[in-house]
């Protein structure tokens, strides 16, 4: 039978408590926020939250994109033309619809 030392249970006890406690605050947040919110509603002060969809689709759009086209050129050059390439060009292309709409509204904006 192998023996299994402190630093191996150690070792596979961490992450399980990371996800725990990760899923802890999450909970307690979510949690906190919805009585906040409760409240707010009830003293009647509640603000909707403005929400910028242009400029979230631009800033999504670049960072999908960059992100997409480093992924498309290393996974090509180390792995070739395989299936792991879509690891690339999924979200290059979802960069890319994101930036489109982005130029779509934008120019419905400017003649409307």
């Amino acid at each position: 039978m192998e023996k299994v030392s402190a630093a191996q249970i150690i070792i596979a006890i961490i992450p399980i408590v990371g996800i725990v406690m990760g899923s802890v605050v999450v909970f307690f947040y979510l949690l906190w926020n919805h009585r906040r919110r409760t409240l707010l509603i009830k003293a009647g002060q509640y603000g909707r939250p403005v929400f910028d969809l242009y400029s979230f689709s631009l800033l999504s759009g670049l960072l999908l994109s960059s992100v997409g086209i480093a992924l498309t050129v290393f996974l090509s050059i180390v792995e070739g033309s395989t299936y792991g390439l879509l690891g690339g060009i999924i979200p290059l292309s979802m960069g890319i619809g994101l930036l489109a709409y982005y130029m779509l509204k934008r120019a419905d904006k400017h003649n409307g």
